[in-house]
């Protein structure tokens, strides 16, 4: 039963980590852009949440919703601004960038906000649990994998059945042929960072709901995200799901095991998957 109950939760805590790749995902499969920054964004948008929650009085989940619109104009006014310059058949320009203003957002996090941790409080939502046969489960993880799912849905509908996701796939296909086709690949890039960043603030609202957060772990939320989009295959949104379950329930069987073990399980889980199946478990076809 013990175990059941682990692997329960181990998927459940891999629906949090799938947040934190969705984002990820979807710009690395339009553009090819690695962001080295994704990481310190999350933090950065439970800061903004939880600024706006102390400053209005509203609830963590209306804050976040209130700060959709900011981080919108931030993902498109960074990818507009900045990372399209960076952009080209060289991958070392968007590394450097994207470092660079990790190392930003971190510094300014800290003088704005101190290096202590905080939390974002979700009232009885924290301790709320209902029970799913022989095991129990937290509201959070449930709500957090339930949203993990819907961001996923949204993604691939916006990406296989709308107007714009024919825009994403020509210009991820070829942006040359896609701008003499009348595309501006510069603004197409700049509208999938921005919606990326509507991705980045729902990883951030559960992030800051069920742990404490401070301007230093941002490269932490990144190594899980990059394992989560490798696992699953680059470009498979389905997959970053399956992969954010596959080091949730690793991390989840390695604590039961040794409570030491829980993050290196994860990493171990990672390595393995990579040796059997080099291009991951779901990748997307050519």
């Amino acid at each position: 039963m013990i175990w059941i109950d682990t692997i329960v939760q181990g998927i459940l805590l891999g629906g949090l980590y799938a947040l934190f790749a969705a984002g990820l995902s979807l710009v690395f499969g339009i553009m090819r852009l690695v962001n080295l920054a994704h990481g310190d964004l999350i933090v950065l948008g439970s800061y903004l949440i939880l600024l706006l929650a102390s400053a209005l009085g509203l609830h963590p989940f209306a804050a976040a919703i209130a700060a959709m619109p900011a981080m919108f104009l931030l993902g498109w006014s960074l990818q507009k601004l900045v990372l399209n310059r960076a952009l080209g058949e060289d991958i070392l320009p968007p590394l450097l960038v994207t470092f660079g203003l990790s190392i930003v957002i971190q510094n300014v996090l800290q003088e704005s906000f101190s290096a202590d941790s905080q939390r974002l409080s979700a009232g009885a939502l924290e301790t709320a649990s209902v029970g799913l046969g022989p095991v129990t489960a937290g509201v959070m993880p449930l709500l957090t994998f339930g949203s993990a799912i819907l961001v996923i849905l949204a993604l691939n509908h916006l990406f296989y059945r709308a107007a714009i996701g024919r825009a994403f796939r020509a210009t991820s296909d070829d942006a040359v042929t896609a701008g003499l086709m009348g595309i501006r690949p510069d603004r197409v890039f700049a509208l999938a960072t921005a919606i990326a960043m509507l991705v980045v603030t729902i990883a951030a609202l559960y992030l800051g709901t069920r742990s404490n957060f401070d301007p230093s772990i941002g490269p932490a939320r990144l190594i899980y995200a990059f394992e989560a989009v490798i696992i699953g295959g680059l470009g498979s949104l389905w997959g970053t799901l399956a992969g954010g379950v596959v080091i949730g329930v690793a991390q989840t069987l390695g604590a039961a095991i040794n409570p030491e073990w829980q993050i290196l399980a994860g990493h171990v889980a990672f390595l393995i998957v990579l040796l059997i199946r080099p291009r991951g478990l779901f990748p997307r076809e050519a």
